[in-house]
């Protein structure tokens, strides 16, 4: 991979989103196009140099896994975002009426404040709570049974940032991006967080050799990811971050290693036997309700 690319993808494509973020909000042009535009690209990007400059040549390969990984994409683009996008703003009326957030207390004094500062605080409490939904999914069984489904890939590849089960994605909506709504950050500070973040996270499965340096304490890196899906639970029980490792170093779950040290396989951890980590979408959706969940 050449080695600009293999330096500066990352933080070129962070400093797209917040750069087209920006000349949008001057403009006064739609913003959420830009969130939606920008992670597109990212991933566009990604899945073309995968298929030329490959980290590794066999993950390039189909692991019968391809199928799954296009159904669930499909289905949190086009039905469970949509649902919690109506969820939320369900929320919002129920809390703040027709007038909604911005007029009295916490709200008021939030969007109140300079419009950075508001992105800051909405991105540290977007990550707290990304955090602790992805930490709370390994450290409770029936958790880590939905959450198994992003795990159970046995390669890397831009497409896996999509794979989760349904309800997996929802719990984690509810415990970070829910109550930043609830707490009246305006629309804009948060969709400025998701413009930043969403084109980062289309790079965290990535197939390619970055060597992204000082990002790695920084950013939720494919470098730092590929420990969180050792298949070795003392390895992957570390990187919860979703964008940002902020919170892994408050906590002490970071783990990064210099470039050229990996974890040797990827996958479900060995306690997961019982999980149909082969089978289809379809039954990986569904096996959180059979009688045999949760049980190895």
């Amino acid at each position: 991979m050449p080695v600009f690319l293999s330096r500066y993808l990352l933080i070129l494509v962070f400093m797209a989103g917040l750069g087209a973020f920006a000349v949008a909000r001057d403009a006064g042009g739609p913003l959420e196009p830009v969130v939606l535009i920008a992670s597109a690209t990212a991933l566009l990007l990604v899945s073309v140099l995968e298929r030329y400059v490959p980290y590794r040549e066999n993950w390039n390969r189909p692991h019968g896994d391809r199928a799954t990984d296009w159904a669930s994409a499909a289905t949190l683009i086009a039905v469970v975002e949509p649902l919690l996008k109506l969820l939320g703003t369900l929320a919002l009326l129920a809390v703040y009426g027709q007038s909604g957030p911005g007029t009295t207390g916490t709200s008021a004094w939030l969007q109140g404040l300079p419009f950075a500062l508001q992105v800051l605080l909405a991105t540290l409490l977007i990550e707290f709570g990304k955090y602790w939904a992805h930490r709370l999914h390994h450290m409770l069984r029936p958790l880590w049974w939905l959450h198994a489904m992003h795990h159970s890939s046995e390669r890397l590849y831009a497409l896996n940032n999509l794979r989760f089960h349904p309800l997996n994605h929802a719990i984690n909506f509810a415990l970070s991006m829910l109550p930043a709504l609830l707490l009246g950050f305006s629309s804009e500070a948060i969709l400025c967080y998701l413009a930043i973040s969403q084109p980062v996270l289309m790079l965290q499965h990535a197939n390619l050799d970055l060597r992204s340096g000082w990002a790695n304490y920084v950013f939720s890196t494919n470098e730092v990811h590929r420990w969180h899906h050792s298949t070795d639970s003392s390895e992957g029980d570390s990187n919860f971050g979703s964008a940002f490792v902020l919170w892994d170093q408050v906590f002490g779950t970071f783990r990064y290693m210099p470039a050229g040290n990996d974890p040797v396989r990827v996958g479900l951890f060995a306690s997961s036997a019982g999980y149909p980590a082969r089978s289809s979408y379809w039954a990986q959706l569904k096996s959180m309700f059979l009688p045999t969940c949760c049980r190895a």
